[in-house]
């Protein structure tokens, strides 16, 4: 199944201080009212091609269904300009992208009702900080994965340790390990496939993910006003995971109007590309649905 108004495209935004790169599927006649613009924001590691792998692509499950959806290079990723060393933080990334999203609404919203923000990892950080900052263009609600309170004491060690370079390019077979579940949660094709989307990550956000975040994420969480769709999986080792610290994490968004916070079993931190990832995208893309229904 197909849908022949979504045809695969790029986006290349470009401003007087700054460029961001990406993937789009956004049609050619506009969104009716009650439809949201998606936009996905991926974790450290991965370029925008992280949500557009072939037989796992949340664009291509959002374009048959109707969604326009665009996936970001964040800055320093794929052909969108770095921050300085420094910046390239969660909140750098979160004060960047707030500008660049307004910017993307004014171009490409054509009559949707408003923007509905996906993120996992470190995109997910760093979608409850734009959040967090009630941005001017309309956001209806985020729906963010594999984030959390609490990261293992020792991945803090780990990555301070790292080297004092800007960028780290971190081994697939590493990252295989990292990314997903035990072998029966993924397909014979993973985690091969997945590698298309491979980066190096800014230093500086590994650190700040594995140090300060969890200092932030309560005060962060309690400043978003829009609804909520939390999922942590279950064999994730970049987090700490289990009921208290999932019902934890949803709980502190105390200014949300709903919350839906859950372990989401059968999948390593990578959701979307364990066996399970359709059922996965389904779920944000009906909550992004929603979002934009109840908007109204």
């Amino acid at each position: 199944m197909k849908n022949d108004e979504f045809a695969a495209g790029t986006l290349a935004l470009q401003t007087a201080g700054y460029s961001i790169s990406g993937r789009e599927r956004l049609g050619g006649k506009g969104a009716a009212a009650d439809i949201p613009l998606v936009i996905a924001i991926p974790g450290g590691t991965y370029t925008s091609a992280y949500f557009d792998v072939p037989g796992y692509s949340l664009l291509d499950r959002a374009a048959v269904l109707g969604i326009p959806v665009i996936a970001l290079d964040r800055p320093g990723y794929g052909n969108s300009t770095p921050l300085p060393p420094p910046e390239s933080t969660i909140a750098g990334n979160a004060e960047r992208l707030d500008d660049a999203i307004g910017q993307i609404w004014k171009r490409a919203g054509n009559g949707a009702a408003g923007i509905v923000l996906i993120g996992h990892s470190i995109g997910g950080a760093i979608t409850v900080e734009i959040a967090s900052r009630r941005p001017a263009w309309p956001l209806l609600g985020i729906a963010v994965s594999g984030v959390g309170l609490l990261t293992p004491p020792k991945d803090a060690e780990t990555y301070a340790a790292l080297p004092d370079i800007p960028m780290i390019d971190l081994p697939s077979q590493v990252k295989d390990r990292m990314m997903f579940g035990p072998a029966w949660t993924f397909s014979s094709d993973m985690p091969a496939r997945s590698h298309i989307a491979d980066a190096p990550v800014p230093r500086a956000e590994l650190i700040d993910i594995t140090g300060t975040w969890s200092t932030r994420v309560r005060a962060l969480a309690a400043r978003v006003t829009v609804p909520v769709h939390y999922r942590q999986a279950a064999f994730d080792p970049l987090w700490i995971v289990d009921a208290e610290q999932v019902s934890g994490f949803g709980a502190a968004f105390s200014a949300s109007p709903s919350v839906d916070a859950r372990v989401f079993e059968s999948a390593g931190h990578c959701i979307d590309f364990h066996r399970l990832g359709l059922a996965f995208h389904l779920e944000q893309l009906a909550f992004a649905l929603r979002c934009a229904v109840e908007a109204q």
